[in-house]
């Protein structure tokens, strides 16, 4: 079905063309020549195998040609692209996952082919089998994999009509393939990848070959909607990683067991913190009383720095009408993350999916000058999101959340200023918490976007200067602003080095605009202000979520709901044993006292497990000392103390946040 190459096309790919290398080196090729003829000619120069090339910015595999090339320029300019990069990682674990689909046809030929891309690393595909895949399966998969890169087949790119490749594959009756093809313009043209006797529906691009795979592993399957939709079929996803040294590969492995031991939902169970119960329903969040006392000291540092910070708390209600929805233009932008209207007494109400239009109202309810600002509206609002049931996770993904919010209303001329105090109470914040590793994003002007291309500028500008005067360093993320405004993305990295979204600085001149907002200036004339929307820790739940995993449960003394455990090793302690947890009680800490007629040994090892910070064990020796043995959680044995210096010690830990 591929067309045959026209006279034309034909004469145009024996043309020279001057190919412009990375050091500045410049070469002549024929503009039919493979990539990987390129690569054979400059390869001496680079260091690393060569996953794909850059051509003229677009990043193309090694089996395509120069014809193909974007741009039509000359000299044409050619980048390569290793694994270690995010893209050169991109085509290898989406080559890895189009191996997985083959071994999969050729062991389960009524296998019908969903979709196969490349994640954060790794890769997944989604099956229609009928039944779930087994560990039997996956082994099963695993030698087939192995035996198509022993193959070596190369990866070949093909074109087709749109009418051709519904054609293909109805022939094949892969009709997940179809839908998405029908989905497509009818002049767009659709393209292939073929690996030995598989085809596969695919934009590309790949490696070489099957052979470039050097270290693979298939981790675990799972059940997934078609599309993540409830309403869709059920298929089956098997999710793997690829790596291109095996040595790189047992690195992996090894970090996502430390991974699987600080799931936080593990976690979360083990040590009595929250729960999600299927009567109240799937992304509602349950705190018990150990997660429910964590949340409250955060919440009260959390204030305690609003109010050193000049913010005013506020409160607002869960549900408004929804005519307040419509003129913020939620409903018009954000519909499909909000549920559905309550209807009372014939007029229409909204859950809320945001607490900004609340804060706004608290603004209009006075008169405002120019003195009056900046003001600081702050408040942990809990806000309900519509989030099918495919895509919850934990509490890092769920339909009900508090935000850490504040809106804040400024002239124009009070913007930088206002922003950069909020990045200084961001890094305060965040390294109290044992975070001072971040990505930082500026988010620009996405397709879908209300307000003066101008206002855009104005608000994008404010942002990137204000990082720029605190030399964070920031990437420029097109496209992804909200509706109504560019925004400061931060992104904390936990223990492991993985990024975790928190922070979001977003600037608004659209709702002060929808919503009449004016100050009066000093020239006596109303004037509109600027609106900041901000969150630093993003949501409670999330940001909660987010410290389990950091800290793998053992949270600092003092966020630990359980400080310490006073055991006495026999009933002959009991009565000193009370009079320490007293005294310990009375200093402000949060103590229990473990006084079951078990070995001492046992208590010990239960205290550990639950991540408890100290134990403070007495025996005959502490009593008659009038002292007290300490040990840590992690074993390590601080010595006998006496009961004032064990108390400046937990002060002094406790009030400088250690981490």
């Amino acid at each position: 079905m591929t067309p045959q190459k026209s006279v034309k096309e034909t004469a145009a790919s024996l043309q020279e063309v001057t190919v412009r290398f990375p050091d500045g080196t410049e070469l002549r090729f024929a503009k039919g020549a493979l990539l990987s003829e390129l690569l054979t000619r400059a390869n001496p120069r680079w260091a690393e195998p060569t996953v794909a090339l850059k051509v003229n910015g677009t990043v193309m595999g090694l089996g395509q040609r120069l014809l193909e090339a974007p741009g039509g320029t000359d000299p044409v300019l050619i980048e390569p692209i290793f694994f270690s990069s995010p893209e050169g990682q991109e085509v290898y674990r989406h080559s890895s996952a189009h191996i997985m689909a083959q071994a999969v046809k050729e062991l389960y030929p009524n296998a019908k082919l969903a979709i196969g891309p490349p994640i954060e690393d790794g890769f997944y595909y989604d099956f229609d089998l009928g039944r779930p895949f087994t560990p039997e399966d996956l082994e099963k998969i695993e030698r087939k994999m192995k035996e198509i890169i022993a193959s070596r087949y190369p990866f070949e790119r093909k074109a087709l009509s749109k009418k051709d490749a519904i054609r293909f594959f109805e022939e094949k009756d892969e009709r997940y393939k179809v839908e998405l093809i029908r989905e497509l313009p009818e002049d767009e043209i659709v393209t292939v990848y073929e690996q030995g006797p598989f085809t596969d529906l695919c934009r590309g691009p790949h490696v070489v070959s099957t052979q470039q795979i050097a270290a693979f592993k298939l981790l675990t399957a799972a059940g997934a909607y078609w599309r993540g939709d409830e309403r869709n079929p059920m298929l089956q996803r098997i999710y793997g990683t690829s790596f291109p040294t095996q040595e790189a590969l047992e690195a992996h492995l090894k970090r996502l067991e430390e991974i699987k031991r600080r799931d936080h939902r593990r976690l979360g169970k083990d040590l009595d913190l929250y729960n999600m119960i299927d009567e109240i329903g799937p992304g509602l969040v349950i705190w018990h009383p150990k997660g429910a006392l964590i949340r409250k000291l955060i919440e009260d540092f959390w204030r305690e720095q609003h109010l050193r910070h000049g913010y005013d708390f506020v409160y607002s209600p869960h549900i408004a009408r929804l005519d307040l929805w419509k003129q913020s233009g939620h409903l018009d932008f954000y519909r499909e993350n909000m549920y559905a209207p309550i209807s009372i007494e014939g007029i229409e109400y909204e859950l809320k999916p945001m607490n900004c239009p609340f804060h706004i109202m608290i603004y209009k309810s006075h008169l405002r000058s120019y003195r009056d600002l900046p003001l600081r509206f702050a408040e942990l609002g809990t806000v309900y999101r519509y989030e099918r049931s495919g895509v919850l996770h934990g509490l890092m993904r769920v339909r009900g959340f508090t935000q850490d919010d504040a809106h804040l209303f400024c002239r124009p001329d009070q913007i930088e200023q206002e922003i950069l105090k909020v990045l200084d109470l961001t890094v305060f914040t965040l390294k109290t918490f044992g975070f001072d590793e971040y990505e930082i994003y500026v988010s620009t002007r996405p397709e879908k976007a209300v307000g003066s291309a101008e206002n855009w500028e104005r608000a994008t500008a404010a942002l990137e200067a204000a990082l720029r005067t605190k030399n964070m360093a920031y990437r420029i993320d097109p496209g992804e602003g909200v509706f109504y405004g560019p925004k400061i993305d931060l992104k904390i990295k936990d223990v492991l080095g993985r990024s975790w979204q928190c922070t979001t600085v977003q600037v608004d001149f659209n709702l002060p605009e929808r919503f009449h907002l004016s100050y009066i200036g000093e020239d006596g004339k109303e004037h509109q202000p600027i609106m900041i929307h901000r969150a630093l820790m993003g949501s409670i739940e999330r940001f909660f979520g987010v410290l389990i995993e950091h800290y793998a449960g053992a949270f600092p003394l003092w966020l630990a709901p359980v400080q310490m455990k006073v055991m006495p090793i026999t009933d002959r302690q009991h009565a000193y044993a009370h009079d320490v947890a007293e005294a310990l009680t009375a200093a402000g800490f949060r103590v229990e006292t473990d006084a079951r007629n078990e070995k001492i040994g046992l208590k010990i090892r239960e205290a550990e497990m639950a991540k408890t910070p100290y134990m403070v064990i007495l025996g005959a020796r502490e009593v008659q000392g009038r002292k007290l043995s300490v040990r840590k959680r992690s074993g390590e044995n601080v010595g006998e103390l006496e009961i004032p210096s064990f108390i400046e010690r937990l002060n002094n830990e406790v009030s400088n946040k250690s981490v």
